[in-house]
């Protein structure tokens, strides 16, 4: 009788897997069609396209140095990815001290440029973002840079 009773259940569970296939979770936060696109990219191995940086002076504003290693500094507001070869822009990060990259831009000469400084690319003068040595805070004093 338990015998019975054991291969009855075991039936029941088995008929009850098989009618209700288990669905993928899929991903969140994405509309559908992003989340195609996005699929359709990693089993392609594309990797979407850099922005090309244009204007009369690069600036350096930001610089990520990732556990792994791996940096992205960001140029005129873009993300370019330190060993990203088909960049317009090259950036390489001093790893000893992480606010200090190389920039190279297509053609141009190299510029030694800290995080918050821009090189105007016509007369390869470097400027601060910091201006004449001064932050002005709102309902605060003036801090005088050293």
């Amino acid at each position: 009788m338990k015998a019975a009773a054991l291969i009855a259940g075991l039936l029941c569970l088995a008929n009850a897997a098989m009618a209700a296939p288990a669905e993928p979770l899929g991903r969140l936060f994405l509309t559908p069609e992003r989340r195609a696109a996005l699929e359709r990219q990693r089993q392609l191995n594309i990797r979407e396209t850099q922005q090309v940086i244009e204007g009369a002076t690069l600036t350096v504003s930001g610089v990520v140095q990732r556990s792994s290693g791996k940096s992205t500094a960001w140029v005129n507001g873009a993300p370019q990815n330190e060993s990203d070869g088909a960049a317009t822009v090259r950036v390489e990060v001093d790893h000893s001290n992480p606010g200090r990259t190389t920039v190279v831009a297509g053609e141009e000469s190299p510029a030694n440029l800290k995080v918050g400084e821009a090189i105007n690319r016509a007369t390869r003068e470097t400027t601060s973002g910091v201006g004449e040595g001064r932050i002005t805070v709102k309902g605060g004093a003036a801090i005088k840079a050293k």
